[in-house]
């Protein structure tokens, strides 16, 4: 069963978004984690949507996720991932 985070940012700053996502990659390899896609919004269909970039990354299972989510390297990440962006995480699982 794998789960997959999908992330909905809006950058403030982008130095510190490009810092952030330099290190991100190293926080998901010990977890067998897989970026799936980053992209920004082409247009929206239906409803409201205030984010303008999105990411999918792909776990084994949502254990996973936690457990990478608590690691003490992604922790590190967070305060310069809040001076970056405004962002929500949210946890799919199938």
């Amino acid at each position: 069963m794998s789960a997959c985070v999908i992330g909905h940012i809006t950058v403030k700053d982008e130095e510190k978004w490009a810092e952030y996502r330099a290190q991100v990659p190293a926080t998901l390899a010990p977890w067998g984690a897989e970026l799936l896609f980053r992209g920004q919004r082409a247009g929206i269909l239906a409803g409201q949507h205030e984010h303008v970039d999105t990411v999918v990354i792909r776990f084994p299972d949502a254990d996973t996720v936690d457990a990478w989510y608590d690691s003490p390297e992604y922790q590190a990440l967070i305060p310069l991932r809040q001076q970056a962006a405004d962002l929500d995480l949210i946890v799919f699982a199938d």
